[in-house]
């Protein structure tokens, strides 16, 4: 394993240790050249990934930028890291075992949001709102509309009637 701080290929293993979910083992290095200390986690991966985007490109799928979305859909709310790292592990799991190499884009923020809505409702919509590119506030009323599984959302129904005209 390569030293981040250095670069040197000369590491060594000090302590590994099972995640808590027991999704990963959790590796303390330290680097023999210049004695730093770091931590790798290691995982079981199934399948090689690739994405097919929505312009039809192939990118590798890439773990990290999954857990970056997710995290960023979720920053300041009430949802402890080890719970992001589960969900991101569910969905790479689930990914995995859809039996296929290629997966769309669509699929994968599809699955986001289908885990999101189910840990946190305002992560859900910050995510869609991004994901689903909103443009104007009843793009947001929609998505409110399907978390709550209303015909229409709370914000209808909290606006005053309109007076009918004479």
């Amino acid at each position: 394993m390569r030293c981040p701080s250095c670069g040197s290929l000369d590491t060594q293993v000090k302590d590994s240790r099972p995640t808590e979910d027991s999704a990963a083992i959790r590796r303390r290095r330290v680097c023999l050249s210049c004695n730093f200390r770091f931590t790798t986690f290691e995982r079981v991966q199934l399948r090689e990934l690739t994405v097919i985007k929505r312009n039809g490109r192939r990118a590798p799928f890439d773990r990290d930028k999954l857990a970056r979305s997710i995290q960023i859909a979720l920053r300041k709310r009430p949802v402890e890291p080890e719970r992001i790292e589960q969900v991101v592990s569910k969905i790479v799991r689930e990914l995995e075992s859809l039996g296929e190499s290629e997966v769309t884009s669509e699929t994968i923020g599809e699955t986001v949001m289908e885990h999101l809505r189910a840990l946190d409702d305002v992560a859900y919509v910050r995510f869609a709102s991004v994901y689903r590119n909103f443009r104007e506030p009843k793009d947001f009323k929609q998505a409110l509309a399907e978390l709550t599984g209303e015909g229409e959302s709370k914000l209808d129904a909290a606006e005053p009637p309109v007076p009918a005209s004479k």
